[in-house]
C-alpha cells in the first residue's frame, strides 16, 4: 500500500526534520511512504475573514493538484472524527484489505484546509480539539501510521 502526506509548508526545525526521517525509516518495512510538501502562503497580520479564505483556496488548489484519482483522502481537520489508535489501524487496514491501492492524509497550513479539500475528502480525522503546529502534527501523524501497521502486524511497540 502506498501512503502520501500531503502537507502545506516546510519543516524548518532540524528536530521535527529528524522524528519524520526516523518515522519514514521505520515505515519502509510497511508501505510505500511518500511525503509531499506543498507551498504555504503568507498571512499577513490582521487578515480579513476574505483575505484567509482566499489563503486556503490557493493552498487548497496546491493541495488537490497533488492528489490522484482514485486515492482514498483522509483530511486532518478539527471537526472530524476522533479515533483511537486502534481504530485508525483498522481504517488502514480495511482500505487495504477493501482493495484501496493509495492513501493521501492531508494536514493543512495554519489556516487549516478550504472547502474544496474538505468536500474531496472521503474521512476527516480530528486528533484533538486543540490545535497544533503543523509541522508537529506531521511527526505526530507518521508516528500513528507506523503504531497503526505495528497493530495490524500484530507487533510489539510501547505503550
Amino acid at each position: 500500500m502506498k501512503i502520501t502526506v500531503l502537507a502545506v509548508g516546510k519543516i524548518k526545525e532540524k528536530f521535527f526534520e529528524q522524528a519524520v526521517a526516523e518515522y519514514t525509516k521505520r515505515l519502509g518495512r510497511y508501505c510505500k511512504l511518500e511525503i509531499i510538501q506543498v507551498a504555504d502562503e503568507k498571512t499577513p497580520d490582521g487578515a480579513s475573514e476574505t483575505v484567509e479564505r482566499q489563503i486556503k483556496e490557493k493552498e487548497g488548489e496546491r493541495i488537490l493538484s497533488n492528489i490522484r484519482d482514485g486515492a482514498y483522502v483522509i483530511a486532518l481537520a478539527i471537526q472530524g472524527e476522533m479515533l483511537d489508535s486502534e481504530q485508525l489501524a483498522d481504517k488502514i487496514e480495511s482500505l487495504g484489505v477493501g482493495g484501496c491501492s493509495q492513501i493521501v492524509f492531508v494536514i493543512g497550513g495554519s489556516l487549516g484546509l478550504s472547502e474544496a479539500v474538505l468536500k474531496r475528502a472521503d474521512f476527516l480525522l480530528s486528533f484533538s480539539k486543540m490545535t497544533f503546529p503543523h509541522q508537529l502534527m506531521r511527526v505526530v501523524l507518521l508516528e500513528q501510521i507506523y503504531r497503526g501497521w505495528k497493530i495490524i502486524r500484530k507487533e510489539p511497540y510501547h505503550k
